[in-house]
């Protein structure tokens, strides 16, 4: 069985309140459940990961790359579109295992600054704009890319 480490950026704990035309109702615990349930169905162990702190976000990453994850979804909300030091994080990771960019919303469907992904070069593809089941389809590219 394969580890994947889902990983959510800042205000995603503020799922299923905030905004909820671009992000939907459920909560980050709701989104969790079913990422886990999808995990199971492609013999993927799902472990989940947020924080609003930008450093704890690269200290998971370096966590994961040391540890047992074999791959990575990540929604790094805002610092999708500026933080390097995200990308550096990820970069280290992506010489062990595939990467896979998330967004509930369609980034491009959005302001002109939501368009550009810094993180985009760690990643093997991006998938916006499904909602909820954005993280599905991350899910199962990630899964298959570990074959």
């Amino acid at each position: 069985m394969s580890n994947l480490l889902l990983m959510h950026g800042i205000n995603h704990a503020m799922f299923g309140k905030r905004d909820p035309t671009h992000y939907g109702s459920d909560s980050l615990a709701d989104i969790e459940a079913k990422a886990r349930a999808w995990g199971d169905d492609l013999n993927v162990q799902v472990s989940c990961f947020q924080s609003d702190i930008e450093g704890e976000f690269a200290r998971a990453v370096h966590a994961a790359y040391e540890g047992d994850i074999d791959a990575l979804v990540v929604n790094a909300g805002a610092w999708t579109h500026y933080s390097y030091g995200i990308l550096d994080a990820l970069l280290i990771f992506k010489d062990k295992g595939p990467i896979v960019e998330v967004h509930m919303s369609h980034v491009h469907n959005r302001e002109p600054f939501r368009h550009q992904s810094v993180i985009a070069p760690a990643c093997i593809g991006q998938i916006s704009g499904f909602g909820v089941d954005s993280y599905h389809y991350g899910i199962q590219a990630a899964a298959r890319a570990l074959g």
